[in-house]
């Protein structure tokens, strides 16, 4: 048999065993569909094939065995990723289980079809579904860092017009709307999560609680001090422009002594390319020369 006829054959085979596992999810999920204990998220409303994944990932996570000492942590990872939707755990979960499902499948038939073992076909297999179950928790944990990130790199210019509006009269409240409203277009990560704090301060909840779990969700060292600085100065009655400026001015000096802690460490760091990779090709351009001449005249000289 060829190889392009058993790549297609591969391919084949693949794709009909992840749309019968699919089928089969969906089979059994279609009793509690009609009874409505089980309810699909928003995305049942769009079509084409995204809207379709993450029905399907829905499913397949809502009818897979887990713990709530799972979901929990799961939730308030996607939280500090940006994912709201109560639907997200169980996307991600199914996400998980059928990603570990078609590695184990692509990799098993891989070990079978280049050394005609089963034994080794198995081990690769259990290995792929080790591998991707595992694996969009990784991708989950980059994007949750990269978040992090760009939440902190947009809190100085947030606070800076946080301090305009609260010395211009405004009131707090309304200071974050005019701040998430004007961060929108360059910050929307930031500007969503001052517009979740007005969504939650209008539904009743405390100023303190509804501050405390910005710093919560985000899992960001500095919005959290951001959230006391807010909080005590709300509880001592204490001037917030002063304050926020400070803290302004505390962000922007930390960045800076960060950026030259990085810029000193650099050359550190170059020691072990430039010991490792350039020395040695300046070895080889400056003494390669000169070795082959003295080579050539020991030849010459000794009659070799």
């Amino acid at each position: 048999m060829s190889e392009g006829l058993l790549t297609l054959c591969f391919f084949l085979f693949v794709m009909a065993t992840t749309g019968a596992v699919l089928l089969v999810f969906r089979w059994k999920a279609e009793p509690r569909l009609q009874d409505g204990t089980l309810d699909l998220p928003e995305s049942r409303a769009r079509k084409g094939l995204s809207a379709g994944l993450e029905q399907s990932m829905f499913v397949i996570g809502e009818l897979a065995p887990r713990s709530r000492a799972v979901r929990d942590p799961l939730r308030s990872q996607l939280l500090a990723a940006g994912f709201r939707t109560p639907h997200a755990p169980a996307v991600l979960y199914g996400t998980k289980v059928a990603t570990a499902l078609v590695l184990s499948l692509v990799l098993g038939w891989v070990g079978l079809l280049d050394k005609e073992s089963l034994s080794l076909s198995l081990i690769l297999a259990v290995c792929g579904a080790g591998f991707g179950f595992l694996l969009p928790d990784r991708v989950l944990d980059a994007r949750i860092k990269r978040r992090r990130l760009e939440l902190e790199r947009a809190l100085p210019n947030a606070l800076d017009l946080l301090v305009l509006s609260v010395e211009a009269g405004q009131s707090l409240d309304n200071a974050l709307i005019e701040t998430s409203r004007e961060l929108r277009a360059v910050y929307p990560d930031l500007a969503g999560e001052f517009g979740q704090v007005q969504v939650e301060t209008r539904a009743g909840r405390s100023r303190s609680e509804v501050l405390y779990a910005l710093g919560q969700r985000t899992d960001s060292a500095e919005i959290k001090k951001l959230a006391k600085v807010l909080v005590d100065s709300d509880r001592f009655g204490t001037s917030l422009g002063p304050a926020l400026r400070t803290h302004s001015r505390y962000l922007r000096t930390r960045r800076r002594l960060e950026a030259q802690e990085a810029a000193r460490k650099l050359s550190v760091k170059l020691i072990f390319p430039v010991f490792f990779l350039i020395m040695p090709s300046i070895f080889v351009i400056t003494l390669g020369p000169a070795v082959l001449t003295f080579y050539e005249a020991m030849s010459s000289t000794l009659g070799l």
